[in-house]
């Protein structure tokens, strides 16, 4: 079983000089990858067999990306799967996230790609990926190959029926845990640093107004751009489009990326998934108003040893709420079930019970 013991004394773990080293490196990465990426062409081209046999084509910075992005969940992941080999759902947990990635987020649009199909991701959609369902994407995606309209529909059918349904039986761990490859790189890359996470009550309080402000954001940005289209650009041309760059330098780009991964070492691992992950806020809603999912707790078994609060990556004292025998049922939860894990006395347990409508988000 693992403890806490040692865990905020590693040099790398403490934010000291060599993990802020790291977090200048993968922020710099990432400044490269999205908007200078002539420095990595030797890097890119290295790449060009692997590319040639699964896209038919020359290897490009977003391809080297993937490429990283898949190896950093594989072999991350690995070690996630040792630390926490005697936990079956651990276990289980990891292999499908590694699958997600590997198969659903990097070989298959690859080989769609080949076949001359839309480069499509199955395994993200409205509104953390939303310019699937813009006008402009959407004709992309519809004349880009036969199976447009089908890409378009699974689109359309997981944002607004699968998200709801599955939420309901399962809390938002179903996507942000089992799917999500932003989450899958959060648990296998960022798994080290998870327990730097904010716990105060600040934190708190500007997680719920931050991640709803870029749900807001991005809500209001698909009505400006459907408006837009609606009119031909006659009306809402300037401010669509100027939002639109907005987001897409500023959430998309810099939040989820260069800060999201960058700062892992000085942050946690799930900075993005906390503060700006509109996927993630719509989840919480629906986790909070009317799903089967909380943590229930055994107050009378706990030691106050401070393990689950440790290692919470979403910024929880699960410790608190333990200590007072409350369930736990926060819109920020996603589920990955390490504090079950990491409790010596099995006090905390994952489970699917009747509905519930719980004030405190």
């Amino acid at each position: 079983m693992k403890m806490n013991n040692g865990i905020m004394t590693r040099g790398l773990q403490t934010r000291n000089a060599a993990a802020w080293v790291i977090a200048a490196i993968l922020t710099g990465f990432y400044c490269l990858l999205y908007w200078y990426p002539g420095p990595l062409d030797g890097v890119i081209r290295l790449t060009d067999p692997l590319s040639q046999a699964i896209r038919s084509e020359p290897a490009d910075q977003w391809f080297l990306y993937g490429l990283l992005y898949t190896l950093a969940v594989l072999l991350m992941g690995g070690r996630f799967a040792h630390r926490h080999r005697h936990s079956r759902y651990q276990l289980t947990r990891t292999g499908v996230l590694v699958f997600v990635q590997l198969v659903l987020s990097f070989l298959l649009p690859g080989f769609l790609r080949r076949l001359h199909q839309p480069e499509f991701y199955f395994s993200y959609f409205w509104p953390l990926k939303p310019e699937i369902l813009w006008p402009g994407g959407m004709d992309g995606i519809l004349d880009g190959g036969s199976l447009g309209p089908f890409m378009i529909g699974w689109g359309i059918l997981m944002s607004f029926v699968a998200v709801p349904v599955l939420t309901y039986f399962f809390g938002k761990r179903w996507y942000c845990s089992w799917v999500c490859g932003c989450g899958a790189l959060a648990e296998t890359l960022g798994d080290p640093w998870r327990h730097l996470s904010d716990k105060s009550d600040r934190a708190w309080r500007f997680e719920r107004i931050c991640i709803h402000a870029v749900l807001v954001l991005v809500v209001v940005l698909t009505i400006l751009i459907w408006a837009n289209d609606h009119t031909s650009g006659s009306i809402l041309s300037g401010p669509a489009m100027g939002l639109k760059r907005f987001y897409g330098f500023a959430i998309s780009a810099t939040f989820s990326g260069v800060i999201g991964v960058g700062f892992y070492p000085l942050m946690g691992a799930r900075v993005w998934c906390r503060f700006g992950c509109p996927q993630a806020a719509i989840l919480g809603i629906l986790q909070k108003v009317f799903s089967r999912f909380r943590i229930t707790t055994n107050g009378g078994q706990c030691i106050s040893c401070g393990n689950c609060s440790t290692y919470c990556e979403m910024g929880i004292d699960v410790r608190s709420y333990a200590q007072q025998g409350r369930n736990i049922v926060r819109a920020s939860c996603v589920g990955c079930g390490i504090c079950a894990d990491v409790c010596p006395r099995g006090v905390l347990k994952l489970e699917n019970g009747g509905t519930h409508l719980n004030r405190e988000w």
